[in-house]
């Protein structure tokens, strides 16, 4: 099975942080091909670069090195999808996040559910796992 996994579960997994969901942590450790999308490695060294996340520069290598994720990238598929995305909103906010809505772009374009506790991805009609 292929899934794509959003950040905080990503870097939940990498941690064994308890917060990432029994069923969560069980999709990814039986996937046959997890997937980081290229847009989450970005919003990660985003984050790293402006304080808002602490990790070492050369994190994500020691990440791919050590477990067995796959990198999505960004195909001109999902920038169609991306841009035919509509505004859903949830709990009267829309999801404008834009590493958010590519992730949602990606999943729906390669049919695979997202590994995410966010429901606004959820109500955009993506499969998700939590």
């Amino acid at each position: 099975m292929r899934l794509l996994v959003d950040t905080h579960a990503l870097l939940w997994w990498a941690t064994a942080d308890r917060r990432l969901s029994k069923p969560a942590r069980a999709a990814i450790a039986s996937a046959g091909e997890p997937l980081i999308g290229a847009g989450t490695m970005f919003e990660m060294a985003v984050k790293a670069s402006v304080g808002k996340l602490e990790l070492p520069p050369d994190w994500t290598v020691e990440l791919l090195d050590r477990e067995r994720f796959a990198i999505l990238p960004i195909l001109p598929l999902h920038a169609h999808t991306l841009a035919t995305l509509a505004f859903v909103s949830v709990n009267g906010s829309e999801l404008r996040d834009p590493f958010d809505r590519l992730l949602v772009a990606q999943a729906d374009a390669e049919d695979v559910p997202v590994v995410t506790r966010d429901p606004a991805i959820a109500a955009h009609g993506v499969p998700t796992i939590w």
